[in-house]
């Protein structure tokens, strides 16, 4: 027949010693003409198909030459695309520009377009798969000494799950426009949530109001000496943004967050027994040791069992595997997300991560190392990630403790690499360490400072990438180690005369 299109010889010849990657010439085919022929097909494969995917170099670049008339408003058509090709060597092999008025004629319906499009990403995603398994086992055999197995999982799994994350392969640039549409999207979010936030709520007020919320893709520092409430911030902070969580699921499969988040808690101190006992105390009122030492009366077990029943059904997950790496943490957090999803993750704390270099190995590097690969764990998850960290023993030898930046522990990445760093500040545990002797006037005036600092705490934010910073002030109960907003004088109702 005149129209019939030239083939391809696409089967190997039975002496060959490798294997061609999986394609389909006639999908490719079947699905350009079926645009030539009518420009409105390209409407159902737009969304999902791009140039990439096409295996056929010359038909990568028809499909590239027919995206751009179609988005610039133009027809494309056997005639509208010839002076692209009129010195396309690849186009002028296979019949020149009769080849484009074949692939039309070969063409009959625009029913299946969409079939084939799939079709053609399908194979795509196939020879992606086949790539990554053969720079996987290139690279297992050559790799050098400072190349870890560790460090190669992690790559091997980073390229997996962004080939499962649709659109997220592909990477490279996007125009302002889209990225004004996807700043637009957020602050209408914004506008009708509850609280006017962008972020995950924390649930506490004033850390609200200083930070919108916990933002997508930032790397939040929760940074104080031991015994600060550091985990008690975290924790507080994870429950909340858990129960808070509400979502709409769709008839095609998505997933909409309306509020709160999935939390996953990465616990490298705690186990997760010591950590539910802590969120259980939080929540009945009832201290920790009373708890585990089962010395509660039948009012506080009441209070005990409805607090277990509103945790039973949150959705918080912890993993309290101890000496984790930071690839197999990322490996743990993109499992979490793919299985059961994930809108915040908290990893308690820095400093018991572990890099992906030999034990004994320079530690600022290390620490640079894991700061690095939580952050760009967090952009790709895009969650909000918040890690905790201890501060150098300097602080102890000033005599105002308040934290500063340059207390961060072991590397200035820290600093860095964060998008915002907090200090937990409890001026009542310092006070309360230096009691004189009962009975003189310094005794008197401590009792002053203990009134002025008990139950107090603050939350200095010390950077802040998009807003201010400043310093936040908490209620604090030790007993049950909550968290909660400070009841200020000038949020008091008015007192009746």
């Amino acid at each position: 027949m005149e129209n019939s299109l030239p083939a391809y010889d696409t089967d190997p010849d039975e002496s060959d010693a490798y294997r061609i990657a999986p394609h389909n010439i006639e999908a490719e085919q079947a699905l350009l003409g079926a645009i030539l022929i009518n420009n409105d097909a390209f409407d159902r494969i737009a969304a999902f198909l791009e140039v990439t995917h096409f295996y056929e170099p010359l038909h990568a670049r028809i499909f590239e030459a027919v995206s751009k008339l179609i988005s610039g408003g133009h027809i494309a058509t056997p005639v509208t695309l010839k002076s692209y090709f009129d010195a396309d060597e690849a186009l002028q092999d296979v019949g020149g520009a009769q080849y484009l008025a074949r692939l039309a004629g070969a063409a009959t319906t625009i029913i299946n377009v969409a079939e084939y499009g799939r079709t053609i990403y399908d194979l795509a995603v196939r020879r992606d798969l086949i790539r990554i398994g053969e720079e996987m086992h290139v690279r297992a055999y050559d790799a050098p000494v400072d190349d870890p197995p560790s460090a190669q999982i992690m790559d091997a799994e980073q390229s997996l799950y962004s080939l499962a994350e649709k659109g997220k392969y592909e990477g490279g640039f996007q125009s302002f426009s889209d990225s004004m549409r996807d700043a637009i999207d957020m602050a209408a979010a914004a506008y009708e949530r509850d609280g006017g936030l962008s972020g995950i709520s924390t649930g506490l007020r004033d850390m609200d109001e200083l930070l919108g919320g916990l933002q997508k893709s930032d790397l939040i520092i929760v940074a104080g000496r031991p015994s600060m409430g550091k985990t008690a911030l975290a924790t507080n902070i994870a429950f909340n943004a858990a129960k808070a969580y509400k979502a709409e699921h769709h008839a095609d499969g998505t997933v909409e967050v309306k509020d709160g988040a999935i939390v996953g808690f990465f616990s490298l101190e705690m186990s997760a027994e010591q950590l539910a006992t802590r969120l259980l105390s939080e929540q009945s009122r009832i201290s920790s040791g009373k708890i585990r030492r089962g010395k509660i009366d039948e009012h506080e077990w009441h209070q005990f069992v409805e607090a277990s029943r509103d945790l039973e059904g949150i959705p918080l997950y912890i993993d309290d595997t101890g000496g984790l790496t930071i690839a197999s943490l990322a490996a743990r957090a993109r499992k979490l997300k793919r299985q059961r999803g994930l809108g915040l993750l908290v990893v308690d704390y820095i400093q018991l991560l572990s890099g992906s270099g030999s034990p004994g190995a320079n530690r600022v590097q290390e620490v640079t190392e894991i700061t690095t690969g939580l952050k760009a764990l967090a952009k790709e998850l895009e969650v909000p990630i918040m890690a905790l960290s201890q501060l150098s023993r300097q602080v102890e030898s000033r005599d105002d403790k308040r934290p500063q930046l340059s207390d961060l522990r072991e590397s200035g990445s820290i600093e860095q690499d964060a998008d915002v760093v907090t200090f937990v500040y409890r001026e009542e545990y310092y006070v309360s360490r230096r009691e004189p002797n009962e009975g003189t006037p310094e005794h008197l005036q401590w009792q002053d400072d203990m009134e002025r600092v008990y139950g107090k705490a603050d939350v200095i934010v010390g950077k802040q990438r998009h807003g201010p910073t400043g310093t936040i002030r908490l209620q604090f109960e030790a007993e049950i180690t909550r968290f909660s907003d400070l009841a200020d004088r000038d949020r008091m109702p008015d007192r009746m005369e």
